[in-house]
């Protein structure tokens, strides 16, 4: 069985599917998964009743209090988890990372998980240029257009040692799968 920390930040595109996707691996795979909400996290969950939904998922859920409470980084550090998650990702934390910029839970323990070797996974659903179009609470569709400037902060991500990048919902899955496989 693999462990997971899954960060989640304020970005709610996607989010119903990757809360979906997450409780599936859990059932499914027995992966162990622990989450970690900013603020943020928590509000858009909760707008999207989803809040709910993980608190019956989940029995260890985290709530950022500030970068290093909870003791997120240090569980990464002392090897508590493989590997760490964050979905979606906002690009206010996209840009972030891309910068080095460690002052919040969730960037914080990226940069944390880096150091200390755990592979970090982060699916930002900002990774095109264009129209994009997502779901709100209710059904109804909003169109966002994607700068160029956060697809440029996800293609740094790109290049950065210890992170991989994950274009679609799926590719969660399938990360989590493989290293299941691995650890075989």
């Amino acid at each position: 069985m693999i462990r997971v920390a899954w960060g989640i930040t304020g970005c709610g595109d996607k989010i119903e599917k990757v809360v979906d996707t997450m409780i599936f691996l859990k059932n499914e795979f027995k992966v162990d998964i622990d989450v970690y909400a900013s603020q943020s996290a928590k509000t858009v969950l909760k707008w999207y009743k989803l809040w709910d939904k993980l608190i019956a998922e989940f029995q260890d859920i985290g709530v950022e209090v500030n970068a290093n409470a909870p003791f997120l980084a240090g569980k990464l550090q002392t090897g508590k988890y493989d590997i760490f998650v964050v979905a979606p990702t906002t690009a206010n934390t996209v840009a972030k990372i891309a910068h080095c910029i460690a002052d919040t839970l969730i960037t914080n323990s990226v940069s944390q998980a880096i150091k200390a070797g755990v592979p970090v996974y982060i699916y930002p659903p900002d990774n095109k240029v264009g129209e994009l179009e997502t779901i709100l609470p209710g059904g109804k569709t909003l169109k966002l257009r994607i700068r160029k400037e956060d697809v440029e902060n996800v293609d740094k991500l790109r290049e950065m040692e210890g992170i991989t990048v994950l274009d679609t919902v799926e590719d969660i899955k399938r990360a989590i799968l493989e290293c299941i496989n691995n650890k075989s």
